[in-house]
């Protein structure tokens, strides 16, 4: 099985590829950047640099490759996410989850894809009862910078959900640490490590049905009852390292 890998250099790619093809599947990695080719070649990965900005070139590589799933790990965040350039970033990242993914849709949609699984976040709800699952309002009429993620991220969910005749998956992945994320310390919940994130894209491939998924660590704000139910999800997965299980997660099989 192909798998398209849209930001196969990103903090999740990264850790994503590996998985992947340990698993056996042929990946077609894309980049923005042509200093990272040699590496994911290096890697097993069938390297594509493009612009996904660049709607025509975008479809071209997509129909080329003819890949059974199309995976979006795409972000455009400062590296090691330094306070004073997030504004920017916020803005550049919502652009992303926009219009790269409606062009990366409809690529997918050209080529025949059956298949999408889209990274999302799972800090967007609507104030209201907590833990809150994945059929829970997102919080549309946010005011101040948070109203330009959460356009954003609408936005990616409608695109990815609603493009039938694709079976599309949603991630809605907590604050990530870990390798390439800019910090290896557990933040403010609902938070995940990178390679828990990365597991669970594999376990959405592999077991997922459409729809959307909560992914994080053991907390009080969001359920993944859903993931650990259909897809099997470990929060404490580390490429097999086996973690103690959180203070939350021991007091939740108590």
């Amino acid at each position: 099985m192909k798998i398209f890998l849209a930001g196969a250099t990103g903090a999740i790619g990264t850790r994503l590829v590996p998985l992947l093809l340990q698993a056996g599947y042929q990946v077609v990695g894309t980049t923005r950047s042509a200093a990272r080719v040699k590496g994911l070649r290096a890697a097993g990965v069938e390297p594509v640099v493009i612009d996904v900005f660049d709607r025509a070139s975008l479809m071209r590589v997509v129909v080329a490759a003819h890949p059974d799933v199309v995976m979006h790990q795409l972000t455009d965040l400062p590296s090691g996410l330094p306070p004073a350039q997030m504004a920017e970033g916020t803005r550049r990242n919502a652009r992303m989850r926009s219009e790269g993914t409606e062009n990366l849709v409809a690529a997918a949609l050209q080529a025949g894809v059956p298949r999408l699984i889209a990274q999302s976040i799972a800090w967007m709800y609507s104030p209201g009862p907590e833990p809150h699952v994945e059929g829970d309002p997102l919080d549309i009429h946010a005011p101040g910078t948070r109203a330009i993620t959460v356009r954003g991220v609408a936005t990616l969910e409608r695109l990815v959900l609603a493009s039938p005749p694709i079976e599309a998956l949603v991630l809605r992945y907590g604050h990530l640490y870990g390798p390439g994320t800019g910090t290896e310390a557990r933040g403010e919940p609902p938070s995940l490590h990178v390679d828990a994130a990365a597991a669970a894209a594999v376990l959405a491939l592999e077991k997922g049905r459409g729809g959307t998924y909560n992914i994080a660590e053991p907390n009080s704000y969001i359920s993944t009852d859903k993931a650990h139910r259909e897809l099997g999800f470990d929060p404490n997965y580390r490429y097999g390292i086996a973690v103690p299980p959180t203070r939350a997660e021991r007091l939740s099989r108590s």
